[in-house]
C-alpha cells in the first residue's frame, strides 16, 4: 500500500512483460477496460471518469535512470506502465517521437529561469501554441493506431474553452478513421483560439459555436455520452480530458522539469492555471507515481470554485463570467471528480452520489477529512482581470518575459504559495501570448507576432455553425456530420 492507503504495483515501471493495466470508473458501476479501451471509450458508461486500477510508483532509481534522455523517449518510459500490454512499448516509443518531432523548441517543454527558486515551463510550442497540443498530438496517433489494429472508426465529440479545441482538430484532421465536431461557446474565445479551429478546411471537422457557456458545452457532450444509442450509432469517443489517456499523456512534463530540477534527490513544487482541473491533476498524478512533489498551487481566475473549495471547502458552483483567461471560465471542472475518487479512499458510490448531489444543487459537500488530505498537497490563489494584466506589465518589466493572462496567473500564483525550504517553484506556461495579443499589448505595449506558420491565420476563411444549447440540434450536426463521412 502507498502512503496515501492506495494500492500501487511497484514493478510497473520498467519491466520488461508488462502486466495489463486496468481502469475503473470513479463511479463505481461502468466495465473495467484496458487502455486502449479507455482511449476509444472516454467516458465511462456510468457517466464517470476511468481512472488507473493500481498507480504505478517508480523507485529513486528508476526517476534517475530517466534523467537526460530526450523528451519523446521520457514521454514514452512514463507513459508505459499505463499503457500495459495494448501497444508495444517500440510502437508507443515511435508514436511519441513523431507526435512531438513538429515541435518549434528542441527541448519540446524548455525551462525558463525568472528569479532564484522561479521558473516556467513553457508547454506551448506545438502547432496550435497551447499546452493541450502535449498530449494531443499523442492522442491523434494513439486513436490511429489503435483504430486500425481494430479496424474500427469512431466520432470525436468535445467542448472546448478555448485550447482543447484547435489542439484537438489539429491532431484529428484528414485521419481516415476519426469524425471530429467541437463545440465552443459562442463569443467567450479569444479570436485567435477560434480561427484555429474555424479554418480547418478538412472535410471530417465540424465546428459548432454553443449559445451559452463552456459548462454549457461540456454538458451538451455529457449528455451524447449519456445517450446511449446514439453514443452506439455514432461510435462516440471523447479527446478532452475526461479521457484519461489526455491525462497520462501530460504527465511526463512534471518529470521533465523536476528531473531538471533535481529530483529525485530534490523536491520541487508547481503552480498551474486550473479550469478543468485535467493538467494540474497531472502533475498530482506525478507525485503519486513516488515524484517529490511538495506542492500544487491551482491558480484561478474569477471563476474560482476550486479555491474556494481549497480555502473553505467551498465547492459551490457560480454562473461563469468571461475573463481575460477564458480556458478558465468553468465552474464545474470535470477532472476534479478523479480527485474526489481516490480523496474518498475510492469509494465509487460515495463518488457518485458527492456528483449527483452537485449537479442538482449546485453545491458538494466534501468530508472534512478529505479536505483536509487535499490540502495537505494542494493551495489556491485566485487573479482578477485588473491583476492579471498587472501581473503580465510587471512580469515583463522585471524579467523582459511576455506571458499570455494564463501563464500570468500560474506566475503569480507561484509567487503568492512558494514552496518552504527554498523548493524550486515551475510555473506552467500554457499558452503563447501571441494567443491572446489584445491582453498582452495593453499590459506590456508590445503586440506580441503568431508564429510564420499562423501568419494569414486572422485572414483565412471560417467555417462554423452557431447552435442553441439544445442537445436535439447538436446531435443532428453531429450525425450529419458522420453520415456526410459515412455513406
Amino acid at each position: 500500500m502507498s502512503a496515501d492507503g492506495l494500492p500501487d504495483s511497484r514493478d510497473a515501471a520498467f519491466a520488461d512483460n508488462l502486466p495489463p493495466m486496468q481502469y475503473v470508473s470513479t463511479r463505481g458501476h461502468a466495465p473495467v477496460l484496458d487502455f486502449a479501451g479507455v482511449l476509444l471509450a472516454g467516458l465511462a458508461e456510468d457517466g464517470g471518469l476511468y481512472v488507473p486500477e493500481t498507480w504505478p510508483l517508480f523507485a529513486a532509481a528508476d526517476w534517475r535512470a530517466l534523467r537526460g534522455l530526450p523528451y519523446p523517449t521520457l514521454a514514452a518510459r512514463i507513459m508505459r506502465p499505463f499503457v500495459g500490454d495494448a501497444i508495444e512499448f517500440a510502437t508507443l516509443e515511435a508514436l511519441c517521437d513523431d507526435a512531438y518531432a513538429g515541435f518549434n523548441h528542441p527541448a519540446v517543454v524548455p525551462l525558463i529561469q525568472l528569479d532564484t527558486n522561479l521558473f516556467v515551463q513553457e508547454l506551448f510550442h506545438g502547432p496550435t501554441l497551447a499546452f493541450k497540443d502535449m498530449a494531443l498530438q499523442l492522442l491523434g496517433r494513439l486513436f490511429d493506431h489503435i483504430l486500425s489494429a481494430r479496424d474500427q472508426r469512431v466520432t470525436i465529440v468535445g467542448a472546448t474553452s478555448g485550447d482543447t479545441g484547435s489542439a484537438a482538430i489539429e491532431a484529428c484532421a484528414g485521419r481516415a478513421r476519426i469524425d471530429i465536431a467541437i463545440l465552443h461557446p459562442e463569443g467567450r474565445t479569444s479570436e485567435v483560439q477560434r480561427r484555429q479551429m474555424t479554418t480547418v478546411q478538412d472535410d471530417n471537422v465540424a465546428n459548432i459555436a454553443i449559445q451559452g457557456t463552456f459548462d454549457d458545452c461540456q454538458d451538451l457532450v455529457k449528455a451524447m455520452f449519456a445517450d446511449a444509442p446514439f453514443r452506439a450509432e455514432m461510435g462516440l469517443s471523447a479527446v478532452n480530458s475526461i479521457n484519461w489517456a489526455r491525462i497520462a499523456a501530460q504527465i511526463p512534463y512534471y518529470v521533465a522539469a523536476a528531473l531538471a530540477l533535481g529530483a529525485p534527490d530534490h523536491e520541487v513544487a508547481f503552480a498551474v492555471p486550473t479550469g478543468n482541473f485535467g493538467n494540474i491533476l497531472a502533475g498530482w498524478a506525478a507525485r503519486r507515481m513516488g515524484l517529490p512533489v511538495a506542492r500544487l498551487v491551482a491558480g484561478s481566475n474569477r471563476n474560482d470554485i476550486l479555491v474556494r473549495f481549497l480555502n473553505a471547502n467551498d465547492m459551490s458552483a457560480r454562473p461563469v463570467e468571461p475573463s481575460l483567461s477564458p480556458s478558465m471560465d468553468i465552474q464545474v471542472s470535470s477532472n476534479f471528480e478523479r480527485l474526489l475518487f481516490e480523496l474518498l479512499d475510492r469509494n465509487g458510490a460515495a463518488t457518485a452520489a458527492a456528483m449527483h448531489r452537485f449537479r442538482a444543487t449546485g453545491h458538494m459537500g466534501v468530508p472534512d477529512a478529505a479536505w483536509h488530505r487535499a490540502c495537505a498537497v494542494f493551495h489556491g490563489f485566485r487573479l482578477d482581470d485588473a491583476g492579471t494584466e498587472a501581473e503580465i506589465a510587471r512580469l515583463h518589466a522585471a524579467t523582459g518575459y511576455l506571458a499570455d493572462p494564463h501563464t500570468a496567473i500560474g506566475i503569480a500564483a507561484a509567487r503568492a504559495h512558494p514552496a518552504p525550504h527554498a523548493v524550486p517553484m515551475v510555473a506552467m506556461a500554457t499558452a503563447h501570448p501571441a494567443k491572446f495579443p489584445e491582453a498582452v499589448a495593453r499590459a506590456t505595449g508590445v503586440h506580441p507576432a503568431l508564429p510564420p506558420a499562423l501568419a494569414d491565420l486572422l485572414n483565412r476563411p471560417e467555417h462554423y455553425v452557431t447552435l442553441p444549447n439544445d442537445l436535439a440540434a447538436v446531435e443532428a450536426q453531429v450525425r450529419a456530420l458522420v453520415r456526410r463521412n459515412r455513406p
